[in-house]
């Protein structure tokens, strides 16, 4: 999708005062756990659309690497126990898409297939975005 799409897609979407969005209420910090794991993955696919652009392969797959199952952590049972399993799942299947990612700009070393995988990665995010949010009983408080 194009910036240019994107932004049409969302002049569709009028904007409205409700989210009609999951909320996963989570404490304070649970909230930065999974803030922190995204911001992890923004700053991975940076560094791979930048080496993508170099065409440095051996980059794409080190930065897709980091973002795969090694990112994964143990989550504290009490935030598992607060995530929806549709949640957990697609988080998972990001990890794995970036492993395999990984293993294809090593063997491939095909610019346009890494980008046609992290296209398809990046779609799960846009999903989960769509479907959830993240709120804490203090920011509920507000609302």
């Amino acid at each position: 999708m194009t910036a240019v799409h994107a932004q049409d897609q969302h002049a569709q979407h009028p904007t409205s005062d409700h989210d009609a969005r999951v909320v996963l209420e989570l404490t304070s910090s649970e909230r930065v756990m999974i803030l922190e794991e995204m911001r992890m993955f923004l700053t991975g696919v940076q560094k791979m659309t930048g080496a993508l652009g170099q065409q440095d392969m051996p980059a794409v797959a080190e930065a897709a690497r980091d973002m795969g199952q090694k990112m994964v952590h143990e989550v504290p049972p009490a935030l598992r126990a607060k995530l929806p399993m549709e949640f957990r799942q697609l988080g998972f299947s990001v990890h794995r898409d970036f492993d395999q990612i990984a293993l294809d700009a090593d063997s491939l070393k095909d610019v346009s297939y890494s980008l046609g995988q992290l296209s398809a990665t990046l779609q799960k995010c846009v999903a989960c975005h769509a479907t959830y949010q993240i709120q804490t009983p203090a920011l509920n408080a507000r609302h």
